[in-house]
C-alpha cells in the first residue's frame, strides 16, 4: 500500500492538463477521448501522512467529496472556499487546532465529519452552512457550543461528544430538524429543558457526563432513545417520566437511583430498560406489566427479586413481577385462567398460564435431554413470543421450535449443553434475543439478521469474526464477559451499531481496564483506531 507525504502535482491538475498522448497523433477510442470526460468529483487521499494541502485544491472546483481523513493535517488552505460543489467533507482523525475562516462558503455541504482533531473552537458564521445536515465535532477540545447553532436549521444529527462542555446553550432547542443528538463523554451538569421540546429529536445521548437530576421532557413526543448512564442522577420521578410516551430505549445504567417510580409501567413503548450498576434495593410489581424484550438489573442490592431469577433473563424477571402482583391482589396466578381444551395429562409439565397470559413457552429448569411433544402441542392456536428451555441438558436444538418460526422472539436456552446451533435456527423470523451457552461462537448466530441481543457470558468462546458480527446490523448488546478471549480484534471497532459491549473478565493485555471503564463508545473508538491502515 503506498502511503503518501504530499500529494502529487498531476492529482490537483488533473482536470487542466492535457493528457501526454495527446501530443503523440494517436487515436483515440471513445473511451478515451480526454476532451469529452467530466471534472474530478470526488477525491479520497485518506489514511497517508499529508500534513498540509496546496492551494492548488482550487484547480477542483467540481468536487462534492473531499475525504481527507487519517492524516497529520494541522491546518486547511484558504483555497477550500473555491469548492462550491463540495457536499461532504471528511478531515477526521488529523491534527487540526482551528479551521480556516473560508469553510464557511461552502454553502453547499451537507456531512462535514470533523472528530478527532483538536479543535478548541469554531470559526465566526460557522452557523451559515445552513446546507449542512450531519456535523460530527466528537472527540475534539471545544469548551462551548456557539448559541448560533441554532441557526443550522437543516441539522439532522450533531455528534458533541467526548470533548469539555460544561453546558449547553438554551438555543439548541431551535434546531427543529435534528433527531439525533450525541453529547456523551462531556462535564454536563445540567441540560436546557428546551431541549425536551425539539420536535424532531429521536436519539439523545448524555453518557458519562455529571447529571445529578434527569432532565424533564415537557413536549418529546418523537423521542425513543434516551441514554443516561454513567452520570449521578439520585432521583427518578413521575415527572421525568411522564412525557416520554414514545420511548424505546431508556439507559440509566451507572448512576446512583434508589428507587423505579410506579410510573415507569406507564411508558408502554418501552422495550429496553437498563438499570444496572445503581442502588435499586426493590422494583414495582407494575414493571411486569411492560412489554421489554431487555431489562438490566445486575449490580443492583436488590432484596425483592432472587438472584437466581434475575439470571434467568428478561422475561423470567417479568414474569415473577406480574406473579406478584396477582399475589397481591390475594388471586393465585391460575385463578385467571380458563379452563381451555389444553388441559393435557401432562398438566403438571406443561405451564398453562405461562402460555395463555404471557404468551411463554416455559420449560426450564427441568435438567431434560429433550423437550417432551406434549410441550409443543399445548401452543397449537396460542401465540407464543418466549420460549425458555434454560437450566437443562439439551444437547441440540428441538428441531420443533421451528413451529414458532413466525412468533418467537425471545429464546432462552442457556445453562444447556449444547456444542453447536443448527442452521435452522435462522428461519426464527422475528428473533430478536437469544440467550445462550457455548465454547465456541456459533457461526449461525452471524446470519440471524434481527438479532438485537447475544449474551454469551460465562462460556469459554475464544474468538469472535469481527467482519461477519458487522453485518448483524441490529444487535445492539453484545456480552463476551468472562470468556477465554485472548485478543480482541481491532476491526470489532467497525460494529457501531452496538450500544452495550461487555469485555470484562477475559485474559486479553488490550484493551485495558481504563478503556474498558469508559464504555463501549470508548472501547470501540479504541479499537478503530488501531486497525491496520
Amino acid at each position: 500500500m503506498l502511503v503518501m507525504e504530499i500529494v502529487p502535482q498531476c492529482v490537483w491538475r488533473i482536470n487542466v492538463d492535457i493528457p501526454e498522448e495527446a501530443n503523440q497523433n494517436l487515436s483515440f477510442s471513445s473511451t478515451e477521448r480526454w476532451w469529452e470526460q467530466t471534472d474530478l468529483t470526488k477525491l479520497i487521499i485518506s489514511s497517508n501522512k499529508l500534513q498540509s494541502l496546496s492551494d492548488d485544491l482550487r484547480l477542483l472546483p467540481a468536487l462534492t467529496v473531499l475525504d481527507i481523513h487519517d492524516n497529520q493535517l494541522t491546518s486547511l488552505p484558504s483555497a477550500i472556499r473555491e469548492l462550491d460543489n463540495l457536499q461532504k467533507l471528511n478531515v477526521s482523525h488529523n491534527k487540526l487546532k482551528m479551521l480556516p475562516e473560508e469553510i464557511i462558503s461552502l454553502k453547499n455541504l451537507k456531512a462535514l465529519h470533523l472528530q478527532h482533531n483538536e479543535l478548541t473552537c469554531l470559526p465566526e458564521g460557522f452557523e451559515q452552512l445552513s446546507s449542512l445536515e450531519d456535523l460530527d465535532l466528537s472527540s475534539n477540545r471545544l469548551a462551548a457550543v456557539p448559541a448560533g447553532f441554532a441557526l443550522l436549521s437543516s441539522l439532522l444529527r450533531l455528534n458533541l461528544s467526548s470533548n469539555q462542555l460544561k453546558s449547553l446553550p438554551a438555543e439548541i432547542s431551535r434546531m427543529k430538524r435534528l433527531k439525533h443528538l450525541d453529547c456523551d463523554s462531556n462535564l454536563l451538569e445540567t441540560v436546557p429543558p428546551d431541549v425536551g421540546s425539539m420536535e424532531s429529536l429521536e436519539l439523545l445521548y448524555l453518557r458519562r457526563n455529571k447529571l445529578r437530576v434527569l432532565p424533564e421532557f415537557p413536549s418529546s413526543r418523537q423521542l425513543k432513545e434516551l441514554h443516561l448512564g454513567e452520570n449521578q442522577i439520585e432521583m427518578l420521578g413521575a415527572e421525568h417520566l411522564q412525557h416520554l410516551q414514545a420511548i424505546l430505549v431508556l439507559d440509566l445504567r451507572g448512576n446512583k437511583l434508589r428507587s423505579i417510580p410506579e410510573e415507569m409501567c406507564l411508558l408502554q413503548s418501552l422495550e429496553r430498560l437498563d438499570l444496572s450498576n445503581n442502588d435499586i434495593s426493590s422494583l414495582p410489581c407494575s414493571l411486569g406489566n411492560l412489554h421489554l424484550k431487555f431489562l438490566a438489573l445486575e449490580g443492583n442490592p436488590l432484596r425483592t427479586i432472587r438472584r437466581e431469577i434475575i439470571a434467568k433473563g428478561t422475561q423470567e424477571v417479568l414474569k415473577y413481577l406480574r406473579s406478584k402482583i396477582k399475589d397481591d391482589d390475594g388471586t393465585s396466578q391460575n385463578d385467571s385462567v380458563p379452563e381451555t381444551a389444553m388441559t393435557l395429562p401432562s398438566e403438571s409439565r406443561v405451564n398453562v398460564h405461562a402460555i395463555v397470559t404471557l404468551k411463554l413457552l416455559d420449560y426450564s429448569d427441568k435438567q431434560a435431554t429433550l423437550i417432551p411433544d406434549d410441550i409443543f402441542d399445548a401452543t397449537k392456536s396460542n401465540i407464543i413470543t418466549s420460549v425458555n428451555f434454560s437450566k437443562n441438558q439439551l444437547c441440540e436444538i428441538p428441531k420443533r421450535i421451528i413451529e414458532l418460526k413466525e412468533m418467537v422472539s425471545d429464546v432462552n436456552l442457556s445453562f444447556n449443553k449444547l456444542s453447536f446451533i443448527s442452521q435452522e435456527l435462522c428461519l426464527l423470523q422475528k428473533l430478536t434475543f437469544l440467550d445462550l451457552r457455548f465454547t465456541v461462537l456459533p457461526p449461525v448466530l452471524y446470519h440471524i439478521p434481527t438479532l438485537e441481543a447475544v449474551l454469551i457470558s460465562n462460556n469459554q468462546v475464544g474468538f469472535v469474526d469481527p467482519q461477519k458480527m458487522k453485518l448483524m446490523e441490529k444487535l445492539s448488546t453484545l456480552d463476551l464477559q468472562n470468556n477465554d478471549l485472548l485478543q480482541i480484534p481491532p476491526e470489532l471497532g467497525n460494529c457501531v451499531q452496538l450500544r452495550t459491549l461487555l469485555l470484562d473478565g477475559n485474559p486479553f493485555r488490550v484493551p485495558r481496564a481504563a478503556i474498558l471503564m469508559k464504555g463501549t463508545a470508548a472501547v470501540l473508538e479504541y479499537l478503530r483506531d488501531r486497525i491496520p491502515a
